[in-house]
């Protein structure tokens, strides 16, 4: 039989009858049992530095229940953030009662976690209810992780406010928002960077995960000079693409302009209130913009079609990822194989692991039959 979900559910409170038992692959486990039901704790889902011996109480959260194995089926877990939501929903009625609700939950295991918190109901405040009087509700919470801190924070429907509040305790001076690349550019002021980015990174990579953003924190001499870049390079393309000189470039970035696509379709009564604009540099604007993204559209088309079917066939790729490596001159899978990792993250605009693994599979078939 396959494996039946019984993930979020249920809590099991259970006796530790045996540790270092190895499963095949050499994963050290403990064995739970709970009267006549017996689970594994793995050693990837215990709390890292968490020493349990013969006839500890703990308790862990089925995960999953596999009948395939033998012995013990049931998968337990004490680091999963799944745990955490449960375990303040013992520690909190209000949520049980519905009038709070934990929308996500990022954890680094027995150190740090993040909650982020919405009340269903005005009267009831979800960060002071979570923490409780004196901090009881947190604390216990706290104690059964072995003292890993936990940072309850509260949520927004406004991403950038989600993103600000789950970056506390540091104090954000401004944030620009990219909804193309999912990502935001924070800028902090010198006293708040180190404790923005967190030891080893902690803070950043937790408020990511909590709030499923990616964060690029910055201090201010950093953002200035990526705007200015970013304003160098989108003044080359309107000077390139509409055959403007610098000075009616430059006015379209500071009136807000980011892509020919916005100078083309913009509402025309918008580019009218350009000041520096008449009427008639208006849509001669707006149809040299809608001629160039006519012609970079004929030239992307023909560059795919040059792409080879092997590249076309490789496991991983869609259309619009087949269309940034056209662009970019990429056609083939060899080619796509002798780009490095860092090549391939400025074409596409995936993460490293990503590019990683995809450069990884283009290249299997140069060690293809090799022992």
């Amino acid at each position: 039989m396959g494996s039946v979900s019984a993930r979020a559910v249920v809590f099991v409170l259970g006796l530790v009858a045996s540790l270092d038992l190895l499963l095949p692959g050499g994963a050290i486990v403990g064995r739970l049992v709970a009267g006549r039901v017996e689970g594994r704790l793995r050693r990837g889902e215990m709390i890292p530095k968490e020493n349990l011996r013969n006839g500890d109480r703990v308790r862990a959260m089925i995960m999953d229940v596999d009948l395939t194995l033998r012995g013990a089926p049931i998968i337990l877990s004490r680091s999963a953030p799944e745990y955490m939501v449960e375990l303040f929903r013992h520690e909190v009625p209000e949520i049980e009662q519905g009038l709070l609700e934990i929308k996500s939950c990022a954890r680094d295991p027995g150190s740090r976690a993040k909650i982020a918190v919405l009340s269903h109901d005005k009267r009831v405040d979800p960060i002071g209810t979570c923490v409780g009087v004196r901090g009881t509700r947190v604390n216990a919470v706290t104690t059964e992780l072995a003292g890993e801190r936990v940072d309850i924070v509260l949520w927004s429907e406004d991403p950038a406010q989600f993103v600000i509040g789950a970056l506390a305790p540091a104090n954000v001076s401004s944030i620009v928002v990219d909804e193309e690349k999912h990502a935001m550019d924070v800028v902090v002021d010198d006293e708040n960077l180190a404790m923005a980015i967190g030891r080893g990174g902690q803070n950043v990579r937790l408020a990511s995960e909590l709030t499923g953003w990616k964060i690029n924190i910055m201090d201010a001499a950093e953002s200035a000079q990526k705007s200015a870049d970013e304003a160098e390079s989108l003044r080359a393309l309107f000077v390139d693409k509409l055959d403007v000189d610098q000075e009616v470039a430059d006015i379209l970035i500071a009136e807000g302009f980011t892509s020919l696509e916005e100078v083309a379709y913009v509402p025309l009564q918008e580019m009218l209130e350009i000041e520096s604009f008449d009427e008639d540099t208006v849509n001669e604007l707006r149809a040299r913009a809608k001629d160039a993204l006519l012609t970079m559209e004929i030239a992307m088309e023909e560059s795919v079609e040059e792409v080879s079917q092997d590249l076309r066939d490789l496991e991983g790729l869609d259309t619009d990822l087949i269309t940034k490596l056209a662009m970019a001159g990429v056609h083939t899978r060899d080619e796509l194989a002798d780009l490095a990792v860092d090549e391939l993250v400025e074409i596409t605009g995936q993460s490293e692991e990503q590019a990683k693994t995809l450069i990884i599979k283009a290249r299997e078939h140069w060690f293809a039959g090799q022992a």
